[in-house]
């Protein structure tokens, strides 16, 4: 178990300033609670306050009903992975002892230390390969996975990390946004995760601590009662006007049809004869999606213009198990506006429409009213 419970906490700095007022909030074990809102709302000094980096002013923090200012603070953090931007790595230390660092801090021989570092390596999903390596010879993603695994190294109970994927490049922050997702899921650590992003909150918190200016917590909930429901202004605006969009993420596809659509091989398109204002989709031997192509696009590759030059992107994928943001992506990413949906290997299996998923999600709405009111789906009680 690893509660962590904040009462009454309050941190005023020497000049004045309220970093955080009087928060109250318990984090509850094997959670991943996202602490988000805007540069200097609080979110940061408040998960600092946790390992003790940073002494509260008034109140008391407790970590499984033991208050954290009555132990060693050495002691404390032995028993908290950290994990900030950029992983926070030595940088005359190959990847390999990077990882080790603590468990041979806590008195594992250094063989024993490293036997498991590499079992940690793979276990954030980075090639044993690079464990001789310096981290000015990784990538910006690479380096965070490693801060990750320094980080579970000793198997601490409790995670923090700071803002931990800001610093890469949007595709990059995704995937590691899914390993985060995958982690937790094998492992149910007690995290506490730092972002100014909105989105990144929404995809990975099991609850969302919204902070406002002079460190006020604002609300404090599920991110889909976030999104649905904010508790002030401050976090209807924070979250933005496209919150309901936001909101399909929580909502199942599983009942948005799927269309039969038209398909052509690559080395097929130069007979190909689209109808005017008629997309057809091109796929390669296996059948994976490679583009879309009308018949302005059919006529450049009779022409002689190579068809990469003459398709259009496919946008994004409707894939197994998505939910219903992920459909109405798809169709409207799309040029035909029709979403590709494929299957496990990749392979087409038809087409998701963007008026579907309107009509799946007033079902949907319908069904809930129903349901709070004590109503059946047709209105009889």
């Amino acid at each position: 178990m690893s509660d962590i419970e904040f009462r009454g906490i309050s941190k005023i700095y020497p000049d004045g300033i309220r970093a955080v007022d009087d928060l109250d909030l318990n984090i509850e074990s094997g959670s991943l609670t996202v602490f988000v809102g805007p540069s200097g709302c609080g979110k940061t000094t408040s998960m600092r306050m946790i390992n003790r980096m940073i002494t509260p002013t008034s109140g008391a923090i407790t970590v499984d009903g033991v208050d954290i200012s009555t132990v060693d603070p050495v002691t404390l953090r032995r028993g908290i992975g950290y994990v900030i931007q950029s992983g926070g790595l030595l940088p005359h230390r190959t990847v390999l002892d990077n990882v080790a660092t603590v468990p041979v801090l806590r008195g594992d021989s250094r063989r024993a230390a490293r036997a498991a570092a590499l079992e940690v390596l793979d276990r954030v999903g980075l090639d044993r390969a690079l464990a001789r390596r310096y981290p000015a010879q990784l990538s910006g993603g690479q380096q965070q996975r490693v801060g990750v695994a320094r980080a579970l190294a000793a198997d601490p109970p409790i995670l923090l990390m700071d803002e931990p994927f800001s610093a890469v490049d949007p595709v990059v922050r995704a995937e590691l946004q899914g390993e985060m997702r995958r982690l937790q899921a094998e492992l149910r650590k007690t995290i506490v995760f730092v972002t100014h992003d909105i989105d990144e909150a929404i995809t990975l918190g099991d609850r969302l601590a919204v902070f406002g200016r002079g460190g006020v917590l604002q609300q404090y909930d599920t991110p889909r009662r976030v999104l649905a429901r904010p508790a002030t202004d401050f976090v209807a605006e924070f979250v933005g006007r496209d919150r309901g969009y936001r909101g399909l993420s929580f909502r199942t596809a599983a009942h948005v049809p799927v269309h039969e659509i038209r398909t052509v091989r690559a080395e097929e398109v130069a007979d190909l004869r689209p109808a005017p204002g008629e997309w057809v989709l091109v796929v390669d031997a296996a059948d994976r999606p490679t583009g879309w192509i009308d018949i302005a696009g059919a006529a450049a590759v009779r022409a002689g213009t190579s068809l990469a030059e003459s398709m259009s992107a496919g946008g994004s994928l409707f894939a197994p198990g998505a939910d219903l943001r992920q459909a109405m992506d798809a169709a409207i990413s799309s040029p035909s506006g029709i979403g590709v949906a494929v299957d496990d290997s990749g392979a087409v299996r038809g087409g998701v429409r963007a008026s579907d998923v309107v009509r799946v999600l007033a079902e949907q709405r319908a069904s809930e009213d129903a349901e709070r009111h004590g109503l059946t789906p047709d209105g009889v009680e």
